[in-house]
């Protein structure tokens, strides 16, 4: 925009001042499509919804996961999907099924299709530790009073 004069005006950036309070966040997974749920998870920790969010800055919201392991997936997804992580060493490449993932780590499924979800930069680590996943309905975070959100 300009001035009279000619000047430019200079919209500056908005960044929240003080200490920024984070809220918690409950949702409920069981019966939910698994990436239509990260895409969501994902949003509320980088503070989309929020209307102090800016990008950069992490606004300390955590979210509560909780029936990990009653998530919703693709038929064909359960019979093809595979998990990989690797040691570091030759030859340490493992590879884990969906239904075995399912079975010893649900969480990590959930973890691992919200980190796809969020920017790749030094942030995604700090979004993770806001992350907290639980494969049954019982969380001990009763005393941070978590909101339920998303409901079916």
């Amino acid at each position: 925009m300009y001035f009279e004069n000619g000047e430019v005006e200079v919209e500056k950036t908005y960044i929240p001042k003080g200490n920024v309070t984070g809220e918690w966040y409950l949702v409920d997974a069981s019966g939910q499509t698994l990436g239509r749920l990260a895409t969501k998870i994902a949003a509320l920790l980088i503070g989309k919804h929020r209307p102090d969010y800016t990008p950069g800055v992490v606004l300390e919201d955590h979210v509560v996961v909780i029936n990990a392991a009653q998530i919703n997936v693709n038929a064909t997804r359960v019979e093809e999907k595979k998990y990989y992580r690797h040691s570091g060493y030759p030859g340490g490449l493992h590879e884990v099924s969906y239904t075995r993932q399912l079975e010893k780590h649900p969480d990590r499924i959930i973890r691992f299709a919200v980190r796809g979800m969020l920017p790749k930069n030094r942030l995604t680590a700090r979004y993770l530790d806001n992350l907290k996943i639980y494969a049954g309905a019982d969380h001990p975070h009763q005393g941070q009073n978590p909101q339920p959100i998303f409901e079916k």
